[in-house]
């Protein structure tokens, strides 16, 4: 019988969805941190659940060949990455078998996963970044824990947030700003947030436990001083004891509040709480799949579910007919609709403002007949009563764009019992280095 503390021989068979290897061991499924398919070790276990057990390799016999020397020093305990041990070949084809294996355990859907898409460049290429602060530290959440850990450098982050990072550190240490204390509610700053675009320029915004900063100006000088492009600097106030991270409020301390980016020969405009993808290069190819897994000759209404700033809706608009956006964040809406204007598409795309299920019920209560329905939606997946609204407009094509293999699983054998059979399904990696995998799939109307 397994037991806590113990040390046992095992096999590594595959991967959990957090990028860990899987080990049956005394009839039980062990998720084994840093081991990877195919490997024998002795393995460490620390703890015990229900039908499950998690351990750790305390002995490596026969390493994989797709093991690497991660080139991290960090790996291990910051909790940003969990794949820096393993050769990227390797890390791919787990992403593709993930998604595979959730469509067919969770969805039932026998659908292979035919490709998985590859990032040319695995370093430097998150284009926002978000830094939790605790007192004397300002970098990562060491993984399964609220712990930070301080990173004076992070190979996922572009070279000029390190910088910023290092002088909103000394700001912080020379006038002796106190961090936020998420236990006690006690404290001032909470996180720092970094977006950068394509041209090198940067959006700095401080979350705060209050309306003000001590010593704002030295602040924005040093900034500045840090690297050259920064565009602004704002204020966003959360008092609320929450782990959201953005406040209601912001206040712009320095310069501008948005940035422009080019994506798929469009240019948007983000501010602050805009949703936009991590990883530019691979959202272009993200949003090519979309486009070819919607099918559009030029003629068809498209209705996208959880449009954000209308990246993909404006994308779409290109070749279709007619679309239109839903998003229930209003200043995404806002930005969507300055970014069809700026685009010359505000005849063919138009955004509507509130919860997804709500606006698709209107929509459909009006009479909305699209050819073609894509979502977007966050991790939790489709919301409550979505997939019986787009079944209810009856469009012959649903494509389905997701963050999270299993909630994606979940909603396909909903739609599938709404009358919407799965087809085509491929993987994009938009976060090397990492456990999370972007899944494109197409679902058709069955007669």
């Amino acid at each position: 019988m397994l037991k806590e503390g113990g040390i046992y021989p095992a096999v590594i068979e595959g991967y959990a969805s957090g990028g860990e290897g899987v080990a049956r061991i005394e009839g039980m499924a062990v998720f084994v941190r840093g081991a990877l398919r195919g490997e024998r070790a002795d393995v460490f276990i620390e703890h015990i659940g229900h039908s499950a057990a998690w351990g750790r390799v305390e002995r490596l016999r026969l390493p994989s060949p797709a093991r690497v020397e991660p080139d991290c020093p960090y790996f291990g305990r910051c909790g940003g990455c969990q794949l820096r041990h393993m050769a990227y070949a390797e890390e791919l084809e787990a992403k593709r078998r993930r998604v595979e294996d959730a469509l067919r355990r969770i969805g039932g859907a026998d659908l292979p996963v035919s490709v998985i898409h590859g990032a040319e460049h695995t370093l430097r290429y998150r284009n926002k970044v978000q830094f939790p602060v605790a007192q004397g530290a300002v970098g990562y959440y060491q993984g399964g824990t609220h712990r930070v850990v301080d990173i004076a450098d992070c190979l996922l982050q572009p070279g000029a947030d390190t910088l910023y990072r290092a002088a909103f550190k000394g700001w912080m240490e020379r006038f002796r700003v106190p961090a936020y204390d998420e236990r006690t509610g006690k404290g001032l700053v909470r996180h720092l947030f970094l977006r950068t675009n394509a041209a090198g320029e940067a959006l700095c915004c401080v979350v705060a436990n209050g309306k003000k900063l001590p010593h704002e100006g030295e602040l924005v000088e040093a900034l500045r001083a840090a690297a050259p492009g920064l565009a602004g600097v704002v204020l966003s106030v959360n008092t609320q004891k929450t782990n959201v991270i953005l406040g209601r409020e912001l206040r712009v301390l320095w310069g501008r509040d948005w940035l422009e980016e080019e994506l798929c020969g469009h240019v948007f405009r983000l501010s602050v709480p805009s949703f936009f993808q991590v990883n530019r290069e691979q959202t272009q190819v993200l949003y090519r799949r979309v486009l070819d897994f919607a099918g559009l000759t030029g003629k068809e209404t498209v209705v996208e579910l959880y449009c954000g700033i209308g990246t993909i809706s404006l994308t779409l608009a290109e070749r279709a007919g007619q679309v239109i956006g839903v998003e229930v964040v209003p200043q995404a809406v806002a930005d969507a609709r300055e970014n069809a204007r700026r685009g010359g598409l505000e005849d063919k795309a138009r955004f509507e403002c509130g919860d997804a299920a709500v606006l698709a019920s209107r929509l459909e209560q009006e009479g909305a007949r699209p050819d073609v329905v894509v979502v977007d939606p966050p991790r939790k997946g489709l919301a409550p009563g979505v997939a019986e609204t787009v079944a209810r407009m009856a469009p012959a094509r649903v494509v389905y764009v997701s963050c999270d293999p299993a909630t994606l699983a979940r909603d396909v054998k909903r739609l599938a019992a709404l009358g919407y059979a799965p087809v085509r399904a491929e993987a994009v990696d938009l976060f090397p280095r990492t456990a999370h995998v972007e899944t494109v799939c197409r679902l058709d109307r069955t007669p």
